[in-house]
């Protein structure tokens, strides 16, 4: 870093949306939003918007079967016009692309996390996540959303007496964020316009105890340093916490199993 940016901290640097460099965008999360899925999450980060629906299913693959544990997969796609020009869709194309195999993979493993799939029983939830409007940080939204769309399927599940009323598939939750260093600064939950100009970015999956799940950190520019990727995690488990905050408030007794 540079000795110019060694004087600006993350609690007064002032970024072009008017938010500190720690502060969050304005996350809302709408639960039940579909009328037909088990579990469901409209999920926002500023102007990024991703749906995130959970479908039960009584049984598991065929290569689990027996085993007396459930499974929890998930896909992502973004809709063609999710951003400012249109994308064809990936069915259409005929192949799915490398980066949405990617985050599908990354949601997924996300939630296994901290899935307890004994408590799960042999069942299967399917996560899906579809980008509505993008403007940066689609990943960690979804993942976001995608837990409080798990812990309903879940429930209903509960309800529908597949899962047993005493089991706690839920070990703990989980939810990710964007940060990153511009202009020598570490930022928190980037928007587009940032992400575009970051000299370092970061997508933290982290669980409500703060133990780390992934990091998947790049240096776009000059390498960083030790003390830059402890400011960043920092800033990312901060971030992270406060996130569960929210998904806790949402779900308020759906999550009073697991633990924060």
């Amino acid at each position: 870093m540079t000795e110019a940016s060694e004087t600006i901290t993350p609690t007064t640097a002032v970024r072009a949306d008017g938010r500190t460099a720690d502060e969050l965008r304005v996350v809302t999360i709408e639960r039940g939003w579909s009328d037909h899925a088990e579990g469901s999450a409209l999920v926002s980060f500023g102007r990024t918007k991703v749906l995130c629906t959970a479908s039960f299913t009584n049984g598991v693959p065929r290569w689990m079967s027996g085993k007396g544990r459930g499974w929890v997969t998930a896909e992502y796609a973004m809709l063609p016009r999710a951003t400012n020009t249109r994308n064809d869709r990936e069915s259409v194309k005929g192949r799915i692309g490398g980066r949405t195999h990617e985050i599908s993979r990354l949601i997924g493993r996300s939630l296994r996390a901290v899935v307890d799939t004994k408590g799960l029983g042999e069942n299967t939830i399917q996560i899906d996540c579809d980008v509505l409007q993008a403007d940066g940080g689609t990943r960690t939204a979804a993942i976001t959303g995608a837990y409080v769309a798990l812990a309903d399927a879940i429930e209903w599940a509960r309800d529908k007496k597949f899962i047993g009323q005493r089991a706690k598939p839920l070990i703990d939750t989980v939810s990710a964020v964007s940060v990153g260093i511009i202009d020598g600064v570490p930022m928190l939950d980037l928007a587009y316009v940032e992400d575009v100009r970051a000299e370092t970015d970061m997508n933290v999956v982290a669980t409500g105890r703060g133990l780390f799940v992934e990091v998947q950190g790049t240096a776009e520019g000059a390498p960083f340093d030790r003390r830059e990727l402890d400011s960043l995690l920092d800033l990312a488990l901060a971030g992270t916490a406060e996130l569960t905050r929210i998904q806790q408030s949402v779900l308020a007794d759906v999550t009073e199993g697991a633990q924060a």
